[in-house]
């Protein structure tokens, strides 16, 4: 009888024992909740030309230094900073200008950037007719689906032309009048000779015989703080360990990309282009390293802002440089 007693107490301990153990690890698994920040990032485009930043959220970058990312997609510079502004979003990812615009606009709390991922325009030249060896001069009398008045794409496209003594506004017709997310579609419909794209639109339209690329806009318009990370000032300020953390995610993204093969790139963003099959995601990545897209570090130099807003400049998108220091974001 004391046996089964003694049996019974020893059973009951040991139910005691596992029921805390239980309870113990379900409120660390709380603790470990309470403690993930949860930011909303609205991108410009969803592109395989920010391949870093896929990496950091499929390889649990972000989650290793507690912020739960929520991506939304807000097409167009101009409406990722009206997103920030407005608190829709916490951090914008986009062209650099688009922070330069905000500042001019005399915004109080106006974008700092504090991280940049790509250091080339991403656009492709896509033109209707295979071109063997394509010239820029092959663009005159011609028309260009050209994206928003005032964005990178445009102004880059603008300025190479002008550099090699193409003048944009009477040699080449650049059409500025179709939304940037519908350019793909509108040239597939018959508009335009050529059409600057991102990836993996350039590709998927090759593939389709609708047209052939012809030039990277990156590489003739060089070495620019192309899209960037940027916050309200109130943002940072409040947000400073938030902000590191996202940048040394960011970072780690961006190691992985340039020790990584294409294929192996490939694989580890390939959940964020379900509808894009691993080979055609590879061969865009191999399109952007060729053209040395990514950067080796988030920070950039004094010397590539400049050369960002000599761009704006000579387009008429700005009558005089920001300060460096102005408008870049230092932990």
């Amino acid at each position: 009888m004391k046996r089964k007693i003694v049996i019974f107490i020893l059973g009951g301990i040991l139910i005691f024992i596992i029921a805390a153990l239980v309870l113990f690890d379900l409120n660390k698994g709380d603790s470990k909740e309470e403690k993930m920040q949860k930011i909303t990032l609205a991108e410009v485009t969803h592109s395989i030309f920010y391949a870093p930043q896929y990496v950091a959220i499929e390889q649990g970058y972000f989650e290793e230094v507690g912020i739960d990312v929520e991506l939304i997609l807000t097409s167009g510079a101009d409406k990722v900073t009206a997103a920030v502004l407005s608190g829709d979003a916490d951090i914008g990812f986009c062209g650099s200008e688009g922070t330069i615009y905000v500042y001019n606009g005399g915004e109080k709390d106006y974008l700092k950037t504090f991280a940049q991922l790509t250091q080339k325009d991403g656009s492709f030249l896509v033109s209707r007719e295979k071109i063997k060896e394509f010239k820029l001069e092959d663009l005159e009398g011609k028309t260009v689906l050209g994206g928003r008045a005032g964005g990178m794409p445009e102004m880059t496209l603008e300025y190479a032309l002008k550099q090699n003594g193409i003048d944009p506004k009477k040699d080449v017709e650049i059409d500025t009048s179709v939304d940037f997310a519908a350019m793909g579609g509108a040239f597939i419909g018959g508009q335009g000779d050529f059409v600057t794209l991102f990836e993996p639109n350039a590709l998927e339209i090759e593939k389709e015989g609708y047209g052939y690329v012809v030039a990277s806009i990156g590489e003739l318009g060089g070495i620019v703080p192309y899209t960037s990370y940027s916050a309200r000032i109130s943002f940072i300020e409040e947000n400073k360990e938030l902000i590191n953390n996202f940048t040394k995610a960011i970072q780690k993204g961006i190691d992985y990309v340039h020790n990584h093969t294409d294929e192996e790139v490939a694989k580890a963003i390939i959940n964020q282009f379900p509808d894009t099959s691993l080979e055609d995601i590879a061969k865009v990545v191999k399109r952007y390293r060729d053209i040395d897209a990514w950067p080796k570090t988030t920070d950039f130099s004094e010397d590539s802002f400049n050369h960002l807003q000599d761009i704006m400049i000579d387009n008429g998108a700005i009558d005089k440089k920001v300060p460096y220091d102005k408008l870049m974001y230092r932990g």
